[in-house]
């Protein structure tokens, strides 16, 4: 993000223009997507570290689109763990051998959690190994904000999502998030949302 971007972001969330986004930028950008007072300071905080180490912050298109899907995934950050029903698309998860859910209390132990909503045996142990955290052992910190932005920021890198927010493609993004177009309306009013803010 460039000193312009940041003091365009900074003037538009009602903040100080010094060209700096840092953590108070960052945590007044979640706050406008609905990130509670008591999340939104670590999301803030990590986000100053981790969108720059991951390409993220680079462009603000790139920012709007990470924006718009963590910001569906989360229920606008007030979420940094799946509600659990169980739902039938819940169950679903036990034994789903795609997720790596071998075990059984698999598919509720490894449910969705952190701002990207990680989700399976499988993927907690690749993104706790790829982080050098163990994940797979202690699944429940990756609902930690400042844990899971981390987490959600190694995911959009993975699945090269930063190439395609470059081509402003928000549906094939959107398909490597969550494996379909589930919500994907809510996904698009978001990218508005984010692109006012941001370009």
């Amino acid at each position: 993000m460039t000193v312009d971007d940041a003091k365009r972001l900074q003037g538009r969330l009602g903040l100080m223009q010094d060209g700096i986004a840092g953590r108070d930028t960052y945590r007044a950008l979640f706050a406008r997507f609905g990130a509670l007072p008591t999340i939104a300071p670590e999301l803030g905080l990590s986000a100053a570290v981790h969108l720059n180490t991951y390409g993220i912050a680079d462009k603000p298109l790139r920012l709007a689109h990470f924006m718009a899907q963590v910001a569906h995934e989360s229920g606008g950050f007030r979420y940094m763990e799946e509600i659990w029903g169980p739902t039938d698309a819940q169950r679903a998860y036990e034994g789903r051998g795609l997720l790596g859910n071998t075990q059984p209390g698999d598919g509720y132990r490894y449910k969705g959690r952190g701002p990207i909503q990680l989700t399976g045996r499988a993927n907690y142990r690749l993104f706790g190994r790829a982080l050098g955290i163990d994940f797979e052992q202690h699944p429940e910190i990756v609902a930690l904000p400042s844990v899971g932005l981390m987490a959600a920021c190694h995911f959009w890198q993975m699945r090269g999502l930063n190439e395609l927010a470059d081509a402003d493609d928000v549906l094939t993004i959107t398909k490597r998030v969550n494996g379909g177009t589930n919500g994907l309306a809510d996904r698009q009013a978001q990218l508005a949302k984010a692109k006012e803010l941001l370009l």
